[in-house]
């Protein structure tokens, strides 16, 4: 499927969200839109699974079968959950046999069998977007389109989305995924495009074997535990450091924050090397493979 020079506002002479889009994605292939609050992530999603027509521009060999999850399912409507799931089945295309099956099937996998006869608004948030999640996968879709899937989940179920990702992945589909709670991790082979500014731009990939490193600050006494854990779970120490200096205290409403102390001249330096485990260590950061 392909975007190709898209143009998109909500008025006539409004300003626009998305301008001059240009980008495709593939059978088998994950990317996931970023960007701040307010960009237009959720207009190129929108674009993307038919749910908008681009002002210009056009979308080409978008798959038959699209699942559309938006962040927000619209739970205001008069169906229960059953009644609500078999009709969104039947308009897939499925017959009422293999839409009442899909219906017992996904509402099993995703916690929703004690909820089949409750109606949509009295569903919490976090059930109501597995409804959402449902519907979307009644008929194996061509392109999945995730808005913000992780929202109000459960624990549980927050796990099983990059499963249901894979399958699509696995069968031949492909998926755009929108995430700001970093849950996104979760799909290393994932694309990763950015909207910023009306446009769309595609992180490139990271030199094999390039290393972050990732300063993190934690109590004094709290430091050999956490180099153990660091270097369990595969990560270099750099350096460790102790700074005896005292935080400032909190500024004042309406003032500026206070310049902290200056150390004492007894103070250790901020670089010196604390012990841990009986040897001198040096973190300041973990990233890359143990050494």
């Amino acid at each position: 499927m392909r975007l190709e020079n898209v143009w998109s506002r909500y008025h006539r002479r409004g300003p626009w969200v998305l301008r001059g889009v240009d980008v495709r994605i593939g059978p088998g292939e994950v990317a996931v839109v970023l960007g701040r609050n307010g960009v237009g992530k959720s207009t190129l999603l929108q674009v993307a699974a038919g749910v908008l027509r681009p002002a210009r521009g056009r979308v080409t060999d978008r798959p038959g079968r699209v699942g559309w999850v938006p962040e927000r399912f619209p739970a205001d409507q008069p169906f229960t959950v059953a009644r609500y799931l078999t009709g969104m089945g039947r308009t897939a295309g499925l017959d009422r046999a293999a839409a009442d099956e899909a219906v017992t099937a996904w509402t099993d996998r995703l916690g929703l069998a004690a909820f089949r006869a409750v109606r949509l608004p009295e569903l919490s948030k976090g059930t109501a977007q597995k409804v959402g999640i449902a519907q979307a996968m009644l008929r194996p879709p061509g392109l999945l389109v995730l808005d913000e899937p992780w929202e109000g989940l459960d624990a549980t179920t927050r796990e099983l989305v990059p499963e249901l990702i894979d399958e699509v992945l696995a069968a031949g589909g492909a998926v755009l995924v929108s995430d700001h709670r970093g849950e996104t991790v979760r799909l290393p082979g994932a694309r990763r495009w950015t909207v910023a500014d009306g446009a769309v731009t595609e992180e490139t990939s990271l030199p094999e074997g390039a290393v972050a490193v990732i300063e993190v600050a934690v109590p004094t006494a709290r430091a050999a535990g956490t180099v153990a854990r660091l270097r369990a779970e595969g990560h270099q120490v750099l350096r460790v450091r102790t700074d005896a200096r005292p935080a400032p205290p909190p500024a004042r409403p309406g003032g500026d924050d206070p310049a902290p102390d200056d150390p004492a001249p007894d103070d250790p330096a901020p670089d010196d090397p604390v012990a841990v485990d009986g040897a001198d260590v040096a973190v300041d950061s973990a990233a890359g493979e143990a050494r």
